[in-house]
């Protein structure tokens, strides 16, 4: 039995544990959250204990542990991880400053274990079979990748105030997925956005409404277009066009059913929102780090890939206030 213990006890640490009942073999032994409710909730759902934090990962009965806190414990809470011998299984971003990213890899590499950053995107069955049929050569060499991400509606202002802005909060998931895609490192980022959608955003500093365009050296080229606000909701597609054709991944549909009447042709609404859509890319990213704990599985997306996020998300930030492109090289 592979005995996991669960940091943060709130939404994604709900998901993470109803993946985790899917796998054989696979338990929730003991949980932590800041607040006495939610982990007494998770645990009384799992049957796992409910401990504090340092307690559960200083424990000698757990192989790995899911940091689902906010990002700015996660520093921490990554070196007692590896201190201790744990797998770790990390949210985004790793933290906001890469150069504390950087000595959280340095304590992962000396301590050996398993660190999987969780861009769950990448495991979502579309978006890895596009990724598959690129590497496959079906498509020819890549030339523009195109990223649309909208959420149905903002999160609150108190968020916002904490979240370190829509690059590193929101875009950062699409900036690993144009790395996924494009097959070679961004060298510059352009960066333009705007607060269209909630003048309270704006006031707080940050943009609901934001495009960058990646470039790599060789040429290639990747557009991401972000806002908080989708009427129809939760916005989900990328394209990827090569010299030999197109690959395209549209959105997840509440159901397949299509209508025609004299009106013309209807489809059921996109899936509401991250846990419906994504629902079926938490369970394989789960799966996919239990293998790499039990039979030693390469892992991805690493601690690195998780790095490198976070620099095109600051570089973005930066190409925004600055109003002109950023390189990396």
């Amino acid at each position: 039995m592979l005995n996991i213990g669960l940091l943060g006890c709130g939404r994604i640490g709900q998901v993470h544990a109803k993946s985790v009942a899917h796998i054989e073999g696979v338990r929730v032994s003991a949980v932590a959250d800041a607040f006495a409710a939610p982990a007494e909730a998770l645990a009384a759902q799992t049957g796992a204990q409910v401990l504090d934090s340092m307690a559960l990962i200083e424990s000698a009965d757990l192989d790995a542990v899911v940091i689902g806190t906010p990002t700015d414990t996660h520093y921490d809470l990554i070196h007692a991880a590896a201190a201790n011998g744990k797998a770790i299984f990390c949210e985004k971003p790793v933290d906001m400053s890469a150069d504390r990213i950087r000595e959280c890899m340095t304590a992962v590499d000396k301590a050996g274990v398993p660190f999987l950053t969780a861009f769950n995107r990448r495991f979502d069955p579309n978006f890895a079979n596009v990724q598959s049929r690129i590497a496959s050569g079906e498509i020819g060499d890549v030339e523009i990748v195109t990223i649309l991400s909208r959420d149905p509606s903002p999160p609150p202002v108190s968020y916002i105030k904490s979240s370190g802005g829509l690059f590193r909060d929101m875009m950062i998931h699409d900036l690993d997925m144009a790395r996924f895609l494009l097959g070679e490192e961004p060298v510059s980022v352009y960066a333009v956005g705007a607060s269209l959608v909630d003048p309270e955003i704006g006031k707080a500093g940050d943009v609901d409404t934001a495009a960058v365009t990646l470039t790599t050296a060789s040429g290639k080229i990747c557009q991401i277009s972000n806002s908080r606000r989708a009427s129809y909701g939760y916005d989900q597609r990328i394209e990827v066009h090569g010299s030999a054709g197109m690959l395209r991944a549209e959105n997840m549909l509440e159901n397949t059913v299509e209508v025609a009447t004299a009106n013309g042709f209807r489809a059921a609404p996109a899936q509401h929102f991250f846990l419906e859509r994504y629902a079926e890319a938490y369970r394989r990213e789960m799966a996919h780090f239990v293998d790499a704990v039990r039979d030693g599985t390469p892992i991805s997306p690493t601690i690195e890939d998780g790095l490198r996020a976070q620099v095109l998300a600051d570089a973005a930030a930066e190409s925004l206030e600055a109003k002109q492109p950023v390189s990396l090289s």
